[in-house]
């Protein structure tokens, strides 16, 4: 499904309003000492930088998911993925927005244990996560502001081909 038929809103977020609901989540978070963030490359880097800084959490680590962008949905795909021995007990997942959920079930179904913490979510992918600040409806496209221009904009290696 293109965009044109899934996505009838945009919710534009700056860099101030991204700052200040990372901020929010990182309050909901203080229930405990983290061990470890993993942040779901690539929307969840800045979100889990943020709240690694207010947590005070050190050790940080990536999982990295490919599944769609506004133009394509696609199959998911694991590009990076760390050790999963663990569970994820004291761990806490972060990611910029679960929307259907697939991504939030695959990262989930491999730490178990973790706590796994969303900046924004839908109502579809919200069962995934066990923390989250804003929820948009199920047909907003929610244009980040590492993907704007002020409008979405190709990335550039995208714009040579």
């Amino acid at each position: 499904m293109g965009s044109e038929e899934r996505y009838h809103k945009t919710f534009s977020v700056s860099w101030e309003q991204i700052q200040r609901d990372c901020k929010a989540l990182a309050w909901r978070l203080l229930d405990r000492k983290w061990e470890r963030i993993i942040g779901i490359a690539r929307g969840g880097l800045i979100p889990a930088a943020i709240i690694a800084r207010e947590l005070d959490i050190r050790l940080v680590d990536t999982v990295c998911v490919s599944s769609y962008t506004m133009k394509r949905q696609g199959e998911l795909e694991i590009l990076k993925q760390i050790d999963t021995s663990s569970k994820g007990e004291g761990w806490l997942i972060v990611d910029d927005l679960v929307d259907t959920g697939k991504t939030a079930k695959v990262v989930r179904d491999m730490f178990p244990e973790a706590r796994f913490a969303a900046v924004y979510a839908k109502p579809e992918g919200r069962p995934y996560v066990d923390t989250y600040i804003t929820e948009v409806s199920q047909d907003t496209w929610i244009l980040f502001p590492w993907d704007a221009e002020p409008q979405y904009s190709d990335p550039i290696s995208m714009r040579q081909k």
